[in-house]
């Protein structure tokens, strides 16, 4: 795929995420310049804000790739804590409960 398709794919995953949120009543955004520049520091793809906009987001970095269906992925950085990767029902359900 080229470098074009890549851009494009990404835009339309991050515009995706935001829909989702807001479907179910959560305040979500892009990042300005998402992966294209380090603005205010930050290369994250989208802003999530579950407890409302008075506090700081949830930032997070979107990628598309093909993996297996299971209840959670584990990816570890290097000399960093593990992250947790939920499917969306998953995700959507917590999120719920933390609205309540």
């Amino acid at each position: 795929m080229s470098g074009a398709r890549h851009h494009r794919k990404g835009d339309r995953i991050e515009r995706e995420l935001v829909e989702r949120h807001k479907a179910i009543g959560i305040d979500a955004e892009r990042y300005p310049l998402s992966g294209a520049t380090r603005f205010r520091n930050s290369g994250h793809d989208v802003d999530i804000y579950p407890f409302g906009r008075e506090e700081a987001p949830l930032v997070a970095e979107s990628k598309a790739r093909k993996i297996g269906e299971y209840d959670a992925l584990f990816l570890r950085r290097n000399n960093a804590d593990p992250l947790v990767l939920l499917p969306w029902r998953t995700w959507a359900a917590l999120l719920g409960k933390v609205r309540r």
